[in-house]
């Protein structure tokens, strides 16, 4: 399985470590999140993605949502199908694609073709795409949201999306066989637990609370560092010594 988090900011003077927006892209023709998929490389390179789960409605998650479905309308033979819960799908329908943000590409067509094709998810389910399991489990966020558990022969990985600490989703995985990594969510700095707490996210106090909750052979990798506050996150992450964990780099195929 290959695993990479796209870059959030480019050119001459993008500093790596920022990530404003969030996607991943799976073994090239699956994504999870649009936060960035729609300003990643070229249409062409887009197009190859072929299914895309949302977790939750944040702007940081679906931003590029309306770009990537335009940028990708006419290059492939099928469109893209969207897996989503109903609450996001909602929040889609009654806010991104109303007519005020955006036109409706959720019932818009190109040459006869729908923009996109939306499919239902909801916490507990899975579905088979491009040899890959992927099942929807919810966490703890302030919208509703869904973490991911992906499969493979011979590799599963969990991406739990924005979630404070949680329960149901470790659960899962640790009853999995070949779980090899997780890429969980560090935003705040340990200074602001109020503020994490507050909003559901994690600290590296709290991160490295959730890392217990599965074998010490399990990778982790911490995403979601939020912008202005990258270094200090990470230094305090790093600063714990514990050697399955790292921060997740981006454009990084990373394999399992």
């Amino acid at each position: 399985m290959k695993i990479t988090l796209l870059p959030s900011n480019t050119g001459p003077n993008a500093i790596a470590s920022r990530q404003y927006a969030t996607s991943f892209l799976i073994n090239n023709h699956v994504a999870i999140d649009a936060g960035s998929l729609g300003y990643w490389r070229s249409p062409a390179e887009q197009a190859a993605v072929r299914h895309l789960f949302i977790s939750h409605t944040h702007m940081d998650h679906v931003a590029s949502l309306p770009i990537f479905l335009e940028n990708v309308i006419g290059l492939a033979d099928s469109p893209v199908v969207a897996y989503a819960s109903a609450a996001v799908q909602e929040c889609l329908r009654g806010d991104m694609f109303a007519g005020r943000l955006w036109a409706n590409f959720l019932e818009l067509t190109h040459d006869g073709k729908p923009f996109v094709i939306l499919r239902t998810l909801e916490s507990g389910q899975s579905v088979e795409v491009e040899g890959l399991r992927i099942t929807a489990v919810a966490v703890n966020h302030t919208v509703p949201t869904v973490g991911y558990i992906i499969e493979e022969p011979g590799a599963t990985v969990v991406i739990p999306s924005d979630t404070g600490p949680t329960e149901e989703i470790w659960q899962r995985a640790g009853r999995l066989q070949n779980l090899k990594a997780v890429f969980l969510e560090a935003t705040f700095p340990n200074a602001l637990a109020p503020l994490a707490d507050i909003t559901r996210h994690l600290t590296p106090s709290t991160f490295v609370s959730q890392m217990q909750k599965l074998p010490p052979s399990v990778r982790f990798l911490a995403v979601h560092l939020k912008a202005n506050c990258a270094e200090e996150v990470a230094a305090e992450l790093l600063g714990y010594g514990l050697p399955n964990l790292e921060i997740a780099t981006f454009g990084t195929a990373y394999e399992f």
